[in-house]
């Protein structure tokens, strides 16, 4: 019995970390426009009279020929990396 609740509780355990692992990365944002500067790491686009950096991982989809002066739309959302807590006044 008391294995049968063990190998349950790591079921369910694993179970919710297959859950949160696939959760949606919070919202999702585009911007379009001609790409200035291409690196691995980096895609440069102007919006406007705006210089539009989005960060570029091995991970990051492309279809079709990426290229200086082609015309994207990059999907992309914003994700915290540090988060600093001001103590109180």
């Amino acid at each position: 019995m008391k294995r049968y609740i063990c190998v349950m509780a790591l079921g369910l355990a694993l179970g919710m970390v297959t859950v949160a692992g696939a959760a949606p990365a919070g919202k999702t944002y585009q911007v379009t426009g001609p790409v200035l500067e291409l690196t691995d790491s980096k895609i440069a686009v102007e919006k406007g009279k705006e210089k539009w950096e989005i960060a570029r991982t091995a991970d990051s989809k492309v279809t079709g020929d990426l290229k200086v002066g082609a015309k994207v739309t990059i999907e992309y959302t914003m994700t915290a990396t540090t988060v600093t807590v001001k103590p109180a006044k």
